[in-house]
């Protein structure tokens, strides 16, 4: 599961590098998030609903399909993670998948292990990257006249690092298979659903802040 993460600012330079994302005029880059939760609006990369190019656009975390018409207080499922190895197949995710690929930029993300009620946070990173991007899906829905986009993010099973804190992890795209993963039609994916090596990413614990949402700076991920 990831149910938190973060994001250091990251620059158009950067996102124009690593993604060839096309700097929107006067228009600054999204914040820095240290405590992106559900239903939160975070940003998202995709291909451009007109054009081949490719587009950062704020989306709501938490997917809703395009069939669902009902207010969003009457959804009683969650959707802000969805198993990369069934997500083909889910009514929920099913179109998402097929039509509707996107990257999430994330710094790093925040699992808590330990008994129920002591809990301890712990953030988890890569190693040699201050920011990357986690496989997810996108879907536009039209709930009382507002169109609503939203987005989910893939899990796969943990590696040595994660199988400690917790059973899933999300799924970490190399920037060599960003276009694989964007693009429908370039072949199947699935074999990016691997786990990330342990060997590059690396854990510490936290602070019980994070726990709050209302919370929402960089000491939040400072070594407890």
């Amino acid at each position: 599961m990831c149910g938190r993460y973060f994001r250091h600012d990251v620059t158009w330079a950067e996102y124009h590098a690593a993604l060839s994302i096309i700097p929107y005029e006067d228009v600054e880059p999204p914040e820095a998030t240290y405590n992106a939760a559900p239903t939160t609006i975070q940003p998202i990369v995709r291909r451009a609903e007109h054009g081949m190019h490719r587009e950062l656009a704020p989306a709501r975390w938490g997917l809703v399909p395009s069939w669902w018409t009902k207010p969003l207080s009457e959804m009683k499922f969650t959707t802000f993670n969805a198993q990369a190895e069934t997500a083909a197949e889910k009514p929920v995710f099913r179109g998402a998948y097929r039509h509707h690929r996107c990257l999430v930029p994330v710094s790093g993300f925040y699992e808590w292990t330990g008994a129920k009620g002591a809990k301890t946070p712990f953030a988890i990173s890569l190693r040699n990257r201050r920011w990357f991007c986690v496989a997810g899906l996108w879907d536009s829905a039209l709930i009382d006249g507002s169109e609503i986009h939203s987005f989910t993010i893939l899990t796969t099973k943990p590696n040595d690092l994660m199988a400690g804190l917790h059973t899933r992890m999300p799924v970490i795209v190399a920037p060599e298979d960003y276009s694989l993963w964007l693009d429908p039609d370039a072949g199947d994916p699935s074999h990016l659903f691997e786990s990330f090596p342990a060997e590059d990413m690396q854990a510490w614990p936290v602070g019980p802040e994070v726990g709050n949402v209302r919370n929402n700076h960089p000491d939040l991920i400072a070594e407890a």
